[in-house]
């Protein structure tokens, strides 16, 4: 008897990169978890295409059409209820979410950050970091909170930082990282393995 798989949503706002290593790894019929809908606040986003080739519904939600970021969330939270959706990633999602939408999928809500978080918050988290002058970055994947790139973190990946480093090579090699981060992530949540208490998480082996 097959095991029940964890109904997935991705939020999408580009290319969809991550998303695609998410659709690589449910296609695996081992894997516990399924994505049952890909949202996009952008109808051009590359990642639209990438679900639709997997055969996987996807959803257009234009934030310009809503007149506040709260109309546009509740938008989008009724169609993750609608599809059935039982846990949430954020892949390349480029907008903030309200403090109401974050509490609504409190637990259930996931983000990946191309830094090793609490280091390097925000959008140019590679930039900082070759400012910084530092040895290796990374990137952490993290259940959401209201403030902006805090959360309980589940998974992080180090990558290093190579003399001569253009914020472009390192987005590649810190991209990789992520690839293999997300899916080893929501495979330990899908699976149960995965307990929050406060802002702590525990991976159990059970």
């Amino acid at each position: 008897m097959q095991r029940r798989r964890l109904k997935t949503g991705v939020l999408i706002s580009g290319s969809g990169t991550n998303l695609q290593a998410l659709i690589d790894a449910c296609a695996s019929s081992d894997f516990p978890a399924e994505i049952v809908l890909v949202i996009s606040n952008r109808a051009d986003a590359g990642g639209l295409a990438r679900a639709k080739r997997a055969g996987i519904p996807t959803k257009v939600i234009p934030h310009k059409e809503y007149p506040s970021r709260e109309a546009f969330d509740t938008a989008v939270d009724t169609a993750l209820r609608g599809g059935g959706v039982e846990f949430v990633c954020l892949a390349g999602f480029m907008r903030l979410l309200t403090p109401g939408f974050v509490n609504q999928w409190h637990d259930q809500l996931v983000n990946v950050h191309p830094s090793l978080l609490p280091a390097f918050k925000g959008i140019d988290a590679v930039e900082q970091a070759l400012a910084a002058g530092v040895s290796r970055t990374g990137c952490t994947v993290h259940f959401v909170r209201p403030e902006m790139d805090t959360g309980p973190i589940l998974l992080q990946m180090e990558v290093p930082i190579e003399a001569g480093d253009s914020s472009e090579v390192l987005h590649d090699r810190i991209r990789q990282a992520e690839h293999r981060a997300y899916p080893q992530a929501l495979r330990l949540i899908a699976a149960g393995k995965v307990t929050v208490s406060g802002e702590t998480v525990t991976i159990t082996d059970n």
